[in-house]
């Protein structure tokens, strides 16, 4: 068992009382799923519940602002940024709903766009498909098994120097305006590769996300790819939906790529009868936080409608929709 972690604060802060009252082993029998972590093991695992009450007031000052004009809230742990109204991303909701009618409509009516104009790029421990005509990741896969890695994540973005330099982004600098470069496949599930981490910042696996999104909904995605690949082996595919809102592809001249309007991502593990799948949508929004995630949750059928792309899950599985996103195990060690 990897060693247990309990983050009280992401940044300084003062609690003023802390109390821990009790601590309870117990034992569950996984030879049937259990409705929390869904796992089919024929052992049964300790499970030690740690209860821990604050009381009285955690208190932190705002703390400054990064070269974005970012900084985390370190009371509610959100994401956010302070920029001009001329610079606020434009791609924002007063609701956090997944408007899926939206989506069918500026992606899944139209006919699949030619093939010709997609490379299949085959790095260490991940696939990305690159559509040249948009300079863009347009579908990533992997396979993510128990973790033996931890190498650090590598700092640098660059261009890929095998692709030709019509087919991607124009540079790897940062995309400001409150748009982080998101990772379609992350570094974390690359961690026993230095070339797979190297090759993960290259700008085919990069693209436009709110900062809110990519550090909120999309990272947690991620988390339980990290935490369920010590459980079972996972497939992992995902991609991007364009979607035609026009007013936030700020980056069109400076990187010749747009915005897209939501990112998607299936999570298959098992096998046979015992194969489970969650899937979502995450609009790029900054209201994509981890808080809203099982609002984006979806069947893998609705996936296949709306980008066109046949999964490679059982149709029994295709149907089902979580009514809550896969829980993070206790202990897990998400680094």
């Amino acid at each position: 068992m990897k060693g247990l972690q309990l983050d009280l604060c992401s940044n300084s802060c003062k609690i003023q009382k802390l109390r821990t009252i009790e601590i309870k082993p117990i034992w569950l029998d996984f030879n049937h799923e259990h409705p929390m972590f869904k796992v089919h093991n024929p052992n049964r695992i300790l499970i030690v519940a740690l209860v821990t009450f604050f009381a009285g007031v955690v208190s932190a000052h705002p703390g400054g602002l990064n070269k974005e004009g970012c900084h985390s809230n370190r009371k509610t742990g959100e994401y956010h940024c302070h920029v001009s109204s001329s610079q606020q991303p434009t791609n924002t909701s007063n609701s956090s709903q997944l408007n899926l009618a939206a989506y069918s409509s500026a992606f899944g009516t139209v006919d699949p766009e030619p093939q010709s104009n997609v490379m299949q790029l085959d790095y260490d421990g991940f696939t990305v498909w690159l559509d040249c005509s948009k300079r863009a990741p347009v579908k990533f896969r992997f396979n993510a098994q128990h973790d033996t890695g931890n190498l650090p994540r590598y700092d640098t973005f660059m261009l890929d120097p095998n692709v030709p330099s019509e087919c991607q982004q124009k540079t790897s600098k940062a995309y400001g305006l409150g748009y982080d470069r998101g990772h379609q496949v992350n570094a974390n599930v690359l961690d026993s590769s230095w070339t797979g981490i190297m090759q993960s910042n290259y700008m085919t696996n990069i693209l436009p996300q709110t900062s809110q999104m990519n550090r909120g909904a999309w990272l947690l995605t991620e988390e339980i790819t990290e935490c369920y690949r010590d459980i079972d082996e996972l497939l992992v595919i995902g991609g991007v939906i364009w979607g035609d809102n026009p007013d936030d592809d700020y980056f069109v001249t400076s990187h010749g790529v747009k915005t897209p309007d939501a990112f998607w991502k299936v999570i298959i593990r098992g096998a046979g009868e015992n194969e489970r799948a969650i899937a979502w949508i995450v609009p790029n929004t900054t209201t994509a936080t981890k808080a809203n995630l099982d609002k984006y949750l979806v069947s893998v059928a609705e996936i296949e409608r709306v980008t066109g792309e046949v999964i490679p899950v059982a149709d029994y599985a295709k149907h089902d929709k979580p009514s809550s996103s896969w829980v993070i195990p206790y202990g897990c060690d998400k680094s």
